[in-house]
């Protein structure tokens, strides 16, 4: 079960003002009236929907009802087939419609043909939205601006197939009253954002290719501007964020956490080459043999993150609560470094600090991990750190791998940089099979949060680069 957006959907209302002198009691206060030149504010209503059908035509399993059952998981869906399929959702009474939210099915793989009809009786129709398409990015809620003054009880949405097929398949439909969206439905564009992404894939929990893990968005989609209104989008202030919530699917059976996480693809969207071993999609360390060297997409990293904590979770076991993971090298099977945000409750400042986990064993078999705290403690019951990062404060964080020298650099305007190095040499990455990628977003390991809970992140900058690889500018 997916959740929705609440901080985006939840029904928005006015206060009233408070009464004076000249007031009589229990007289209603006035709407303030707008300054010259300042338009009135629209203030966004989520309108309940008080009936929907179709024109009978959905598949089996797959009633009009989904379309409005607030389960954004995409089993729970209206499907039908043919080119004059039809969704009439009525909102009760004549209301002023400002907009449509739409999440479709597979919505960045496919491309939606659709138009929109509004009538205050069900029988006069006038077209609100003629012969139109969704994006083909986006994977979450997209926005669908109605003309302006539109007044309707009822609304119809002619479904017309796709760029494959004739399916039709829409996962949830939402009516607005206002046209305006907030940073959930931008989409997130390479060239606006400053973020290259033909250098990485998505992690996101979701499952609409019924894979039974988490789905993978590749590199090309990514860079084309792919979009999740729940999990991934653009920000107002040119960044893009990351929201993971603690529940839904994971990106493999052996992990116990959720993410919505970039991974390091250097091959580019060259899907000939592997993602895994020693190859062209991947790093090693300048100390690795030379024949892993020549084989490898570059050797050594340097990765540089620009972000801003907006969310970290405030329920959960002790040990769980208020922690992500926002920046890591992976291995094969090992992380030579977590870097680690942690805010707890009652505080309003969060530590930094970061992970080795080495590949010697200790005398029970596991891996022998050193914790290095750059800013506050990592502990579960810590005062307010001094000096610590609160949410919403821009910082950045720099991680470098040269031969076997960890370095890793937390940097704030203003503020001194807090450096920490660790010394790899004794911990086997220099092998000739092991090979490097980094990862970049939100690593969510909180799975013990109340189910609303969620951790979010926005993100300015990721600048990656090897010896002997050069990502494009």
């Amino acid at each position: 079960m997916y959740f929705l957006m609440w901080i985006l959907l939840a029904l928005s209302g006015c206060g009233g003002g408070g009464a004076t002198s000249s007031t009589k009691p229990n007289s209603p206060s006035l709407p303030t009236e707008p300054q010259p030149n300042e338009p009135a504010q629209c203030v966004n209503q989520l309108y309940s929907i008080s009936a929907i059908s179709d024109n009978g035509n959905a598949s089996e399993g797959f009633d009009a009802q989904k379309a409005i059952d607030g389960d954004t998981s995409s089993i729970s869906r209206w499907s039908s087939t043919g080119l004059n399929s039809q969704l009439i959702i009525d909102v009760g009474s004549i209301k002023t419609i400002g907009s449509l939210t739409i999440k479709w099915f597979q919505g960045a793989e496919k491309v939606a043909y659709f138009s929109v009809d509004g009538s205050s009786d069900s029988e006069s129709w006038t077209s609100l939205v003629a012969n139109t398409q969704s994006s083909g990015r986006h994977s979450g809620f997209e926005l669908i601006e109605m003309p302006d003054d539109t007044r309707a009880r009822y609304i119809r949405l002619n479904a017309m197939g796709n760029n494959k097929d004739q399916q039709n398949d829409i996962v949830e439909v939402q009516v607005h009253q206002c046209k305006e969206a907030t940073g959930q439905f931008n989409a997130v564009f390479p060239n606006e954002v400053g973020i290259e992404l033909d250098d990485w894939y998505l992690s996101v929990p979701t499952d609409e290719d019924n894979s039974g893990t988490a789905d993978s968005i590749l590199e090309t989609q990514l860079a084309d501007g792919y979009t999740n209104s729940e999990y991934f989008y653009a920000s107002n202030d040119n960044g893009i964020v990351m929201r993971s919530s603690s529940y839904g699917f994971k990106t493999s059976a052996n992990t116990s956490y959720v993410r919505v996480e970039l991974r390091e693809m250097l091959r580019r969207g060259n899907r000939a080459i592997k993602t895994q071993g020693v190859n062209l999609n991947n790093w090693v360390f300048g100390s690795a043999p030379e024949s892993s060297r020549n084989s490898a997409g570059g050797v050594d990293g340097d990765l540089t993150v620009k972000l801003a904590i907006n969310h970290v979770t405030t329920s959960g076991e002790d040990y769980q609560v208020g922690r992500v993971v926002i920046g890591q090298i992976h291995a094969n099977d090992d992380e030579p470094v977590r870097l680690y945000y942690r805010k707890l409750p009652g505080n309003d400042k969060g530590s930094v600090y970061f992970a080795h986990e080495s590949r010697e064993k200790d005398a029970n078999g596991k891996n022998i991990e050193s914790y290095i705290e750059l800013i506050g403690s990592r502990s579960n019951s810590v005062a307010n750190p001094q000096d610590g990062i609160a949410l919403n404060e821009v910082f950045s964080y720099h991680i470098n791998v040269t031969m076997n020298l960890l370095s890793v650099t937390v940097s704030r305007e203003g503020k001194p940089d807090v450096v920490a190095q660790f010394d790899m040499s004794e911990s086997l990455y220099n092998q000739a099979d092991q090979y490097h990628y980094f990862k970049v977003g939100l690593y969510h390991l909180n799975n013990s949060s109340d189910p609303d809970d969620y951790v979010q992140g926005t993100f300015y900058q990721i600048k990656n680069s090897h010896n002997g690889y050069v990502a494009s500018e």
